[in-house]
């Protein structure tokens, strides 16, 4: 079946799927709120029912998968889900994104604890540090994301740079976004790419940028010394142009853009009874219709993004898909 592209030419290829809104963690720049709204227990797909929405998104030309959350080493069976997934014809490539409290291992100490209660509100650093090792010993590489918020972690880039090196891992640097539960969102707390690139270049010498024909969110660069960082820049530089990601939340809603305000409910059509064909056709002509540039409108907003696109916290209530905790990030 021939790929589904979108207005501005980009394939359906990547796929965020998250199997739970829940968190162990209450990350300042995901889900800073006291209460929350959970999505009902009874809406959330059943493995059997994303296996079939995933075979569709196969045959659309989707080839890279992505377990998300919440935090999706909370889903009950997990590995079981991982099993159905990782043999499907099609896929060469199925991820999971996790805080690491829930894997397990040894490690030597890798951030401040203190500033880790103070961003996670969880004082869960020694279970993190296991998870690092746990996912080292089992894959010897991994990535490392890393959220820089002036004043508050941005004097680390370095530290984090060079405990990856320890463990062979790529560290990629996050620009602050205006996201769902970023309620407290400033253009002031933002640390740009240029000036993460800036900082680094002053303590390593000549940093160079390492070209490649990837999709991925993060741009690559390499050090003196050959290691490789990435660093995702949606706030100042977005990447709107080549996106290929969409994201289905836990209970079937599906985001063609994460800044999207609404999402088309794949669970209804399914549940209802919709053939195949019917779903398949759904999943195209939404896809083949977007044109989506949610990071760019955000940016072209200028000096008004602050006050006129972070939402209210009565409607994050209101709307708990708009959280980054449910859709993915």
């Amino acid at each position: 079946m021939q790929e589904a592209v979108d207005t501005l030419g980009r394939p359906l290829r990547n796929l965020r799927l998250s199997v739970t809104d829940r968190c162990n963690l209450r990350c300042a720049y995901c889900m800073p709120e006291d209460d929350y709204v959970w999505l009902p227990r009874g809406d959330v797909l059943h493995f059997e029912e994303i296996s079939t929405l995933v075979d569709l998104f196969l045959q659309l030309g989707v080839d890279r998968l992505r377990l998300t959350g919440g935090e999706p080493l909370l889903r009950r069976d997990l590995p079981a889900l991982v099993g159905m997934l990782s043999v499907k014809p099609g896929l060469t490539d199925l991820a999971l994104t996790t805080n690491g409290v829930l894997l397990a291992g040894q490690i030597d100490d890798l951030l401040r604890a203190d500033r880790f209660v103070a961003l996670a509100r969880f004082d869960e650093l020694a279970r993190v540090q296991e998870g690092i090792a746990a996912a080292y010993r089992a894959f010897g590489r991994l990535k490392l994301d890393s959220v820089v918020i002036k004043g508050v972690n941005d004097d680390e880039l370095i530290d984090l740079i060079e405990y990856g090196k320890g463990l062979n891992a790529e560290i990629r640097f996050i620009e602050y976004m205006d996201v769902g539960g970023a309620t407290r969102w400033s253009t002031s707390d933002v640390v740009s790419r240029k000036e993460m690139l800036d900082r680094l270049s002053r303590h390593y010498g000549t940093i160079e940028p390492l070209v490649n024909n990837s999709s991925a969110p993060a741009d690559q660069f390499t050090l003196p010394d050959g290691t490789v960082f990435g660093v995702i820049s949606s706030t100042t530089q977005p990447f709107c142009r080549t996106c290929d990601r969409s994201r289905l939340t836990a209970d079937g809603m599906w985001y063609l853009c994460l800044y999207a305000s609404r999402g088309i409910d794949l669970r209804g059509a399914l549940r209802r009874g919709a053939s195949v064909k019917e779903l398949t056709a759904l999943i195209r002509d939404s896809w083949v219709a977007r044109d989506d540039r949610g990071a760019e409108e955000r940016l072209a907003l200028g000096a008004r993004r602050a006050t006129a696109q972070v939402i209210p916290v009565k409607t994050l209530r209101q709307d708990p898909h708009l959280e980054m905790h449910t859709r993915g990030g």
